[in-house]
């Protein structure tokens, strides 16, 4: 029996108050009324429980703005893109000026059947995540294989900005050689200048390390030395050292799968570099901040061969703006504090030094807030130092 039933049997069959009632079921006497006027006017009814949701939800989304969730949905899937929550926001709110929360979006997508249930995935928060400083302070590369209409295998090769995710060069070919891979990490770097650091698995067109204890380098290894750029190697069995890149083929993967099959070597480039432009310039990446990989690659100065973040005259600081809008810095055991501004309190910055040199670069959005030769005889350097004579070191 329900508890709504014993009370109003308490008052109508047997006959006692509703004050009664109300201490003996420890509720309140009006609620106690509420029941028994409810039994008069509906009878039997007024025993069975009642829905407690609210007549209205005035912030509930339209109609509107609940389709183009499932629009965007569809479209971003069939055109072969993410199209998770995070990425539907964003859509929305830089072509719809409509903000919504992935929670809400992903509430609605839920609703219309559109969330396929995956299996408990390991946390994020219990990988360690590695990211370049500068763009071209390391590349990732990597090829993965494809098939034409006809059923031939062909190969892709890729080289990937760590820093920016920025795909840098993505080509297929008959068959990944290591002539091939020299050419198109020459060509590449001549248009993207020469990274700092290369990293890649230990496939034998990069590296001749396993090669059966004979010893010796290949072409690639070569090269990377005479250029004296850093070679590094994911360990075998890890792939997830070269994590990016390989990241970057399952999104490619997928948007190819969703285009027309390519019939020939040149469908598929042609295929290839439709994707390489959407990827760099038009979508958003959630490890960026949702900033696009080209506008990323172009934020902070690049790296350069013997010139890494590394260098003892030359370092990047990642620091928060403190409440009173400074961050501060040591230098040969002093400690300065650096003027930016109380409007950029609690903002992110890289602050790019050499020797006395200083940039401060928000880097969400690649601007400089600031740019100032450090005065080391001055424990405060403020805003308007700039202005002012600036003291030889």
């Amino acid at each position: 029996m329900s508890k709504a039933r014993s009370i109003i049997m308490s008052v109508i069959v047997e006959g006692r108050t509703q004050a009664e009632t109300a201490r003996l079921y420890e509720v309140s006497r009006s609620w106690v009324s509420k029941l028994v006027t409810r039994y008069h006017l509906e009878g039997d009814p007024a025993f069975q429980p009642r829905s407690r949701r609210p007549h209205t939800t005035p912030r509930a989304l339209d109609p509107a703005t609940v389709a183009l969730i499932i629009d965007l949905r569809k479209s971003l899937t069939q055109k072969g893109l993410d199209a998770g929550p995070h990425t539907i926001a964003w859509h929305l709110q830089q072509h719809h000026d409509v903000v919504v929360s992935e929670a809400t979006i992903w509430r609605h997508l839920n609703t219309a059947g559109l969330i396929t249930p995956e299996p408990k995935k390991r946390p994020k928060t219990s990988y360690i995540r590695f990211q370049a400083d500068l763009p071209n302070e390391t590349w990732q590369s990597d090829f993965t294989h494809w098939r034409l209409t006809n059923g031939d295998g062909v190969e892709i090769i890729t080289f990937l900005g760590d820093h920016s995710r920025y795909a840098l060069s993505v080509t297929a070919h008959r068959r990944i050689t290591g002539t091939i891979v020299v050419d198109e990490f020459i060509e590449t770097a001549e248009t993207n200048g020469f990274p700092a650091s290369m990293l890649t698995d230990n496939g034998m067109v990069y590296t001749a390390r396993f090669a059966g204890g004979r010893g010796g380098k290949n072409r690639f290894e070569t090269t990377l030395k005479d250029l004296r750029i850093i070679q590094k190697h994911s360990r075998p069995n890890h792939p997830t050292t070269c994590g990016k890149v390989e990241r970057f083929q399952q999104t490619l993967k997928k948007w190819l799968t969703a285009q027309p099959e390519a019939a020939t070597l040149h469908d598929l480039q042609d295929q290839l570099d439709a994707f390489v432009d959407e990827y760099n310039h038009r979508r958003p990446h959630r490890s960026l901040g949702r900033t696009t990989p080209a506008t990323k690659y172009t934020m902070l100065p690049q790296a350069t061969p013997g010139h890494t973040s590394i260098d003892s005259h030359y370092r990047i600081r990642h620091d928060i703006v403190g409440d009173t809008g400074t961050v501060t810095l040591r230098h040969k055991g002093t400690l300065h504090h650096i003027g930016i501004g109380r409007t950029h309190a609690r903002t992110h910055i890289i602050m790019l030094i050499n020797d006395l040199d200083i940039r401060i670069v928000n880097p969400d959005t690649g601007e400089l807030l600031r740019r100032l030769t450090l005065d080391p005889t001055r424990n405060y350097q403020p805003q308007d130092q700039e202005h002012k004579k600036t003291p030889k070191p």
